[in-house]
């Protein structure tokens, strides 16, 4: 384990067997969606070795894109702010969208995504969020494939960071205090 991290909350092996089924169950979800076309996306940078893993276990034809936006500024709280960087090279509509999230922190940024992809007609959008917090002041979200609820902590690894580092580390922990503190 790393100094820098508490304790881990999900093993290596917890995150493998929860993207398996996930992937399993979006495969017999999605079977007679799949003519139509399936497009996953994921929000760079975090979600995407959340992303990479889970398409090798959906068992369909799929495309995949990208987004990034920025709505976290220099501090650990999202702003609420959300500024894309860069938007999809595909064109969605029509086709059945899964929103591939690694956090829904507040759920600020993953709701304005959700409503802008909206706006471009696709057939369905769908969230498979990796973690979702247990925050009470969280943006209502359907998420009808969810990983782990986790505790309201600072946590890092599987693609999510804290100044862009812990992102390699294959499992999820969390961050002690005193690396993030003022």
């Amino acid at each position: 384990m790393h100094e820098d991290i508490d304790y881990i909350l999900y093993s290596q092996e917890d995150i493998e067997a929860c993207v398996r089924n996930m992937g399993a169950q979006i495969t017999a979800d999605f079977a007679d969606k799949a003519q139509d076309g399936i497009i996953l996306i994921s929000v760079l940078r975090g979600a995407a070795l959340f992303m990479a893993d889970l398409a090798r276990e959906i068992h369909l034809p799929l495309e995949m894109d990208y987004m990034a936006v920025s709505s976290y500024g220099s501090g650990v709280k999202s702003s609420g702010v959300v500024r894309i960087v860069k938007d999809l090279s595909s064109q969605i509509e029509g086709k059945h969208v899964i929103m591939a999230e690694d956090i829904i922190d507040s759920g600020l940024t993953l709701t304005y995504l959700l409503n802008m992809l909206a706006s471009r007609n696709p057939a369905s959008i769908t969230v498979a969020a990796f973690l979702r917090k247990d925050v009470p002041s969280q943006a209502p979200i359907d998420c009808p494939y969810l990983g782990f609820t986790c505790p309201d902590e600072f946590v890092v690894g599987y693609g999510l960071d804290y100044a862009e580092r812990y992102r390699n580390l294959p499992y999820v922990g969390v961050l002690k205090p005193s690396v993030y503190a003022d």
